[in-house]
């Protein structure tokens, strides 16, 4: 069985190609904290994990609902793929952490390199589209690599974690999660034609309209889907979206 989170789509194509290379389940993460019956694991079934870096490490969002999933049994064989830009930082040894404190053991953790889509603080952009669609030609051989380790049980971590992962994961994504995941500084432009698009777009279901206007509450996993999918290119963060492109693979 499968389960992934994502916000623009590159965990969800990951999955549903890991899925189907594999002959495996796959449900989104968020149906399945909607409706714990989803999550029947059988005996024996593997358990794999998709979801997006975030702040050099898993979405809180993702380990938060990992804690409150039960299982009948334990996993026979748990592991995770992670999406990311460029680099992991210490996301395998924080996953595996949290897969630990459930009683469970995480067997193999892989990343796969996937177009960016943060845009949110000066330097982060997205990809130029060669370099976009470069990234998602080599996604299609790296799934295969993974799903060969995987249907072999393979105990292996294998994520990129680039530069200074420490510092990366254990200090810088601290001060993210608490400074720079508050959906306050959302807004839209005069370019927004009340589509809605931003309602439906978020997994969160944290967008809602108002008056013919987007509001966004308190429940943000700054998965940046309301941006990325607005036809207009409406949707702003404070300035720092100011000239920023957008992404998004459905």
């Amino acid at each position: 069985m499968l389960l992934y989170f994502s916000g623009t789509g590159n965990s969800r194509w990951v999955a549903n190609s890991l899925a189907k290379l594999l002959n495996e389940r796959v449900c989104a993460l968020l149906d399945v904290a909607a409706r714990p019956s989803l999550f029947d694991l059988k005996e024996g079934e593997a358990l794999g994990f998709v979801f997006p870096v975030y702040a050099w490490g898993p979405p809180v969002l993702v380990t938060d609902i990992l804690a409150k999933l039960q299982a009948k049994q334990v996993p026979s064989y748990v592991y995770f793929v992670c999406t990311c830009g460029d680099d992991t930082g210490k996301t395998a040894a924080i996953f595996s952490r949290a897969v630990q404190e459930k009683g469970w053991m995480c067997r193999a953790g892989f990343s796969v390199i996937m177009p960016e889509t943060y845009v949110c603080l000066p330097g982060f952009d997205v990809d130029p589209k060669d370099k976009e669609r470069k990234k998602l030609r080599e996604a299609v051989g790296r799934i295969e690599e993974i799903a060969r380790y995987v249907a072999g049980r393979a105990e292996k971590e294998d994520c990129n974690e680039g530069g200074f992962p420490w510092v990366k994961s254990y200090l810088i994504r601290p001060l993210f999660n608490r400074f720079m995941t508050s959906a306050e500084s959302f807004h839209v432009t005069a370019a927004c034609i009340s589509c809605g698009k931003c309602v439906t777009a978020c997994p969160l279901q944290n967008v809602r309209l108002e008056k013919g206007r987007p509001v966004w509450g308190k429940d943000c996993a700054m998965c940046l889907s309301c941006y990325h999918h607005c036809p207009k290119h409406a949707v702003a963060y404070g300035n720092l979206t100011k000239k920023k492109g957008q992404y998004t693979l459905d």
